[in-house]
């Protein structure tokens, strides 16, 4: 029950519930652990459970033919992942890997179903979560289509989640550069040099390998915009 009891308490999509209702979530609930670099779901494997971020960090790609690796998402608190196998019964086409140490509330089909009967809100809060997930990929989609790789690069730090300090936004990369880079569509060359530009221009600064503080969020829109002026 502690397991259970801290992993539904700390789950964004769960906190709208009273402390009653949460008790009794977790009897729908399974906690899972898993370590970085674990392999979670495999191309072609069955989805039997729904797993609800509580901690860490997933990355979801798929293998191409040629055998190269294209990183689709990553997935931070509060996200879910393997929903739509899981309700159609298709098996997945990801590769689901755990980019550090993470936590996770897993969820069979059975149980969710009772579960978003008993708490629709539960329901409204997963389908927020997934509509913002179909806005980002929407905007990155319309970045990679129409924009050049500096608007692609500060749209990317626009819709990752952000830690504000000292009055200013840090962005953590989830994943190492050249997976960024691969992500954007772009090489990790490219990539750092569009990082040093904005950094030249005084919007952001670069904090040690994966931090990124946005200085100025308004020229960052500007930029991802495609408004160079």
């Amino acid at each position: 029950m502690p397991d259970n009891d801290l992993c539904v308490t700390r789950v964004p999509i769960f906190q709208g519930l009273s402390r009653d209702d949460q008790l009794q979530v977790a009897g729908f609930v399974s906690p899972l652990h898993v370590h970085k670099g674990d392999v979670i779901y495999s191309p072609g494997q069955p989805v039997s459970r729904l797993l609800v971020m509580h901690s860490g960090s997933l990355k979801v790609s798929r293998i191409g033919t040629n055998g190269q690796e294209r990183v689709l998402r990553t997935v931070s608190d509060g996200e879910v992942v393997g929903e739509r196998a899981m309700l159609t019964g298709e098996r997945s086409d990801d590769l689901v890997t755990a980019l550090e140490d993470s936590r996770m509330c897993t969820l069979g089909r059975d149980d969710l179903v009772g579960l978003l009967g008993r708490y629709p809100d539960v329901g409204m809060r997963m389908l927020r979560t997934v509509s913002d997930r179909l806005a980002s990929t929407e905007r990155l989609l319309a970045a990679v289509t129409f924009s050049d790789v500096s608007a692609r690069v500060a749209a990317y730090l626009l819709d990752r989640p952000g830690q504000v300090r000292d009055g200013k936004v840090t962005v953590h990369l989830p994943m190492s550069k050249h997976d960024v880079a691969a992500y954007l569509g772009t090489t990790p060359e490219t990539l750092s040099r569009r990082l040093a530009a904005l950094t030249s221009a005084g919007i952001i600064e670069l904090e040690g390998r994966r931090n990124v503080v946005v200085h100025d969020p308004d020229a960052l829109e500007r930029v991802a915009a495609g408004d160079t002026d």
